[in-house]
């Protein structure tokens, strides 16, 4: 069994693949607070890096998503909102990967115009609840995204959003401990496992 001390290797997923994306720059603030926090490992899985099939057939860079999903004993997902949802992108990533997602904690940064990218992170807690994946309650939230930072790509006033992500990583890493602990008993019928 690992211990509870032992690091969360905590995945940080990019979810925007777009040519004029604003998520490199709120992935390097996010990354640089799990990496600030106790207790956390962190790994950085920028979705445009990626090849990924249209079906699933294995295809692409499926194999390389897989592990590095089935790896993590947490998640983090940067996201933008479009359209008052999240990228297709990220929907492709998602239903790639099958059970290598389960009974792991998931956080959510959300990044837009004026609702922040509210719209998109309740619609994937969503879908990765089908997954059976826990997204913690606590989100960062940030509303006109591209105004709260500066060139260098700092964090302009980080009081709040340092606060927020503090929270959301004390979920996940609270949840990541409990659940690295469950993924060591059998699942039992009925909650996922094989029939």
């Amino acid at each position: 069994m690992l211990s509870s001390t032992t690091d969360l290797r905590v995945t940080l997923i990019i979810g925007s693949v777009r040519l004029d994306r604003f998520g490199p720059t709120v992935a390097a603030w996010a990354g640089q607070r799990i990496l600030a926090h106790d207790g956390i490992s962190l790994d950085v899985l920028d979705l445009k890096e990626l090849d990924l099939p249209t079906g699933l057939d294995g295809s692409g860079d499926t194999g390389l998503l897989r592990s590095r999903i089935d790896a993590a004993d947490a998640f983090v997902v940067v996201t933008p909102e479009y359209n008052h949802g999240y990228p297709g992108f990220l929907k492709t990533a998602i239903d790639t990967v099958e059970g290598e997602w389960r009974a792991k904690p998931l956080g959510l940064v959300s990044y837009g115009g004026g609702a922040g990218g509210a719209r998109s992170a309740e619609q994937l807690r969503q879908v990765f609840a089908e997954l059976e994946v826990v997204t913690v309650r606590q989100a960062v939230t940030l509303v006109r995204a591209w105004d709260l930072f500066d060139d260098a790509g700092r964090l302009l006033n980080s009081s709040g959003p340092d606060s927020a992500m503090r929270s959301m990583l004390d979920q996940v890493l609270w949840w990541g401990r409990a659940l690295r602990a469950a993924r060591e008993q059998p699942v039992p019928v009925g909650a996922g496992a094989e029939q």
